[in-house]
């Protein structure tokens, strides 16, 4: 390789790389401001939402201004029928006005809603893909499916309740109060009497209730991820006898979650109910205050009459309002957890560029870490294109890492890994990820037919070249025994197929691919002796004229590898090939001989 274009590359990297990523400036903006952040192009339905709940809940009020003119035509003595008549026929239309408003503001809010929704999980499975493996794989499944699934659709209440009925809810009223203060001030100010008692018990309802969601919420995930462990790991607890001490661990869990919801609520509930009974009850300090008005000639029967009866409209509004109390308490909670993720570090990579011609793989001074723990120090190797080449060492070493830091499923974090001479942070993902074919030891089938498994490998590919692959792979008559043959559902992860079964399946699906560089992490790991011939031939078919980089335990698979690399701890031990590594002894001449042994003794 041209050593002065990697170097080129390397500076070019260098001098282009963020020193700090843009999207943690600043401070970060409330829950709401950031829930309205996320509707996109949505931001019309929600404006015409907030219109129509305005509408409704002025409908909803109306109908007391018309009870006023009807108290006021009692009170003068108007016995005419059709007055009355009129004005219940009023009162109905508007009623009806209130229900056909308030259905289409719910029904705007709820089409955005779901469809901001469905956005946010989908940018959030997207946002796995870009973020370094390790990452995701340091949050347990439960977790994620809890942020993913229960934490987005906990937004719902918040995009499709409290932005228009809130608003709604809390511009009305405090239209009609202006209007009592301009009927009577000193009204006005009874009417407010009651808010600062209902606000003290609603800022201690408040007050402590967020450690006690929190708690509630980190329960939630560890039931979980209780319950995901309990159930991927049954067969084990059956054949362990471990069925009690595992089902008393989820049983704790199980009551952890559910006590910390019901401490919330034994918190909460006194505060809260003070509170509603309190902040609605205008007419407690309203019609004492007036009566002594109305008596002193300072205010008219007739506003008295009006005030009264426009305070036991407020009152429905208000106590709307309130019920959005806890949504407010747990909405940062919420967002929080999506925030999170959606921001969360990603791999560092263009979204346009070329991919380079060559295919020829150099790594220089490679670091990397586990957490704190640094695994690789300083590896650096040429994997020239069309070459095959193996990792091999203990357990541990770092030959798999070695491995995925080449197919970029995590970054470097010293050094640099080149494709064709070009920084492999230099090409977008998607068209670096079009050169590698990845088969591991563990690879994963989703729950779908044997044929779509293998078609994910070319989504384009027909039915004839799935099959056709199938038989390259050496999995074509196996499948054909199944049940439905190629639409036989593999189960989840694979289950219903044997570790072999699944492995040829995945070579099926890698070659499918026809990627230009494989990489065999173990892929004959799950394989009793007769298969293992049938796969090596599969993977030689597979690996004509491609760049292959294998991983392999079984040193007799590797020995005709144009270089083997020696891992150990970390650092690369020896290199060379089969015969140079056996002459000089040390690591790979006590591997093989340990491996030969075992064949013996087989």
């Amino acid at each position: 390789m041209n050593g002065e274009m990697i170097e080129e590359g390397k500076n070019k990297w260098n001098n282009s790389r963020p020193t700090e990523n843009p999207r943690h400036d600043g401070k970060a903006p409330s829950p709401i401001l950031w829930a309205l952040s996320q509707t996109g192009s949505h931001k019309r339905e929600y404006v015409k939402s907030v219109l129509f709940a305005i509408i409704g809940v002025a409908f909803s009020l109306a109908p007391y201004f018309v009870m006023v003119e009807i108290v006021d035509g009692l009170m003068s003595g108007n016995r005419d029928f059709s007055f009355y008549l009129g004005k219940c026929l009023i009162t109905a239309l508007l009623w009806i006005g209130r229900v056909l408003f308030h259905s289409l503001s719910t029904g705007k809010s709820h089409a955005a809603t779901f469809a901001v929704l469905g956005e946010i999980r989908k940018r959030c499975t997207e946002k796995l893909l870009r973020m370094p493996l390790g990452a995701v794989q340091e949050q347990s499944s439960g977790a994620l499916k809890s942020t993913i699934i229960e934490r987005i659709d906990s937004m719902e209440t918040t995009l499709a309740h409290i932005v228009p009925e809130f608003t709604a809810n809390l511009l009305i009223p405090l239209c009609i109060l202006l209007y009592i203060f301009s009927l009577d001030w000193r009204m006005g100010l009874a009417e407010l009497l009651t808010l600062p008692i209902g606000l003290v018990s609603f800022a201690v309802m408040m007050g402590g209730s967020q450690k006690f969601y929190e708690h509630a919420v980190e329960s939630t995930k560890t039931l979980n991820n209780t319950s995901v462990e309990y159930i991927g790991g049954i067969q084990v607890i059956k054949v362990f006898g471990k069925t009690k001490s595992s089902y008393a661990r989820f049983v704790k869990d199980a009551y952890e979650a559910a006590n910390s919801y019901i401490s919330w609520m034994r918190y909460y509930i006194l505060p809260m109910t003070f509170s509603l009974a309190v902040m609605p009850a205008t007419l407690l300090p309203v019609l004492p205050i007036g009566g002594i008005l109305v008596r002193s000639g300072t205010l008219s029967s007739n506003h008295f009459v009006m005030i009264l009866i426009l305070s036991v409209g407020l009152v429905t509004p208000l106590i709307t309002l309130m019920s959005y109390g806890d949504d407010f308490q747990t909405m940062g909670t919420i967002m929080g957890e999506v925030r999170a993720l959606l921001n969360a570090p990603e791999m560092e990579r263009p979204k346009e560029g070329d991919s380079p011609e060559k295919n020829d793989l150099a790594l220089r001074d490679v670091h990397f870490s586990y957490k704190e723990k640094e695994v690789l120090h300083g590896i650096s190797m040429e994997i020239p294109e069309g070459s095959f080449v193996a990792l091999v060492g203990p357990s541990g070493s770092g030959k798999s890492t070695i491995a995925r830091l080449i197919a970029s499923l995590w970054d470097v974090e010293k050094g640099d890994i080149f494709l064709g001479g070009k920084d492999i942070r230099e090409i977008p993902q998607e068209l670096y990820s079009e050169k590698f074919a990845f088969v591991s030891q563990d690879n994963f089938l989703f729950n779908r037919s044997v044929r779509e498994n293998i078609r994910l490998g070319n989504p384009a590919a027909t039915d004839s070249e799935v099959e056709e692959v199938a038989r390259k792979a050496g999995c074509h008559d196996f499948i054909l025994s199944l049940e439905k043959g190629y639409d036989t559902l593999v189960g989840n992860a694979g289950g219903h197929l044997s570790g072999g079964e699944r492995q040829r399946i995945s070579i099926a699906r890698a070659m499918l691919k026809a990627a230009p560089i494989v990489i065999l992490d173990e892929a004959t790991a799950y394989t009793d002796p007769e298969n293992e011939a049938l796969i090596q031939r599969s993977v030689s078919k597979l690996t004509e004229g491609k760049t292959l980089i294998v991983i392999a335990h079984r040193l007799s698979t590797i020995v005709d590898a144009d270089k083997i690399f020696v891992i150990e701890d970390g650092r690369i031990n020896d290199s060379g090939t089969h015969e140079e590594l056996l002459s000089r002894g040390g690591l790979y001449s006590a591997m093989w001989k340990a491996h030969e042994e075992v064949k013996d003794n087989a």
